[in-house]
């Protein structure tokens, strides 16, 4: 059973914890654009600005004992309108992590769920994520979740 709630700032080394599975991954593939060692009170500072926003929200998965298994951050989006662009909200999914152990036990799915629920709730008509291509496990998990491509970032180095 898997039972999920917001973050708080009480959370704050959890959150750290778990981010280092994300952004190690990234250090890896793209040592150019990441930090390969945030320090601990950097990384702290920028999750208690990132949990200050009311824009974001943070969930944490749990066992009923209370063991972290994951956590997800997500970000209320509003665009207006323009002269060739029309309004839009929508919920974005900017990191899910899951705790190794954790790891093809739903964890991915629960989180991804309820970030489907507070976008519904929020009165959002989407839901987006983008992912990195090198990886290919989130993509994966995001086309069997639903998700389609609707968009494609280019790179070179000059």
């Amino acid at each position: 059973m898997i039972s999920i709630r917001a973050a708080s700032t009480d959370d704050l080394a959890l959150l750290a914890t778990l981010n280092a599975i994300v952004h190690d991954a990234h250090v890896h593939h793209r040592p150019d654009l990441f930090v390969s060692a945030p320090s601990r009170e950097a990384l702290e500072a920028l999750l208690v600005s990132r949990l200050s926003d009311p824009h974001v929200t943070f969930l944490i998965a749990e066992t009923p004992g209370g063991d972290a298994l994951g956590y997800a951050m997500a970000r209320f989006v509003i665009r207006h309108g323009s002269a060739l662009t029309l309004p839009d909200s929508y919920i974005s999914v900017q990191q899910i992590a899951v705790a190794p152990s954790a790891s093809r036990s739903g964890v991915g799915s629960a989180l991804l769920n309820e970030v489907r629920e507070l976008g519904r709730a929020a009165g959002c008509r989407r839901l987006v994520t983008d992912v990195w291509d090198f990886n290919e496990g989130a993509r994966a998990f995001y086309e069997a979740s639903g998700l389609r491509c609707m968009n494609r970032t280019l790179d070179q180095e000059l």
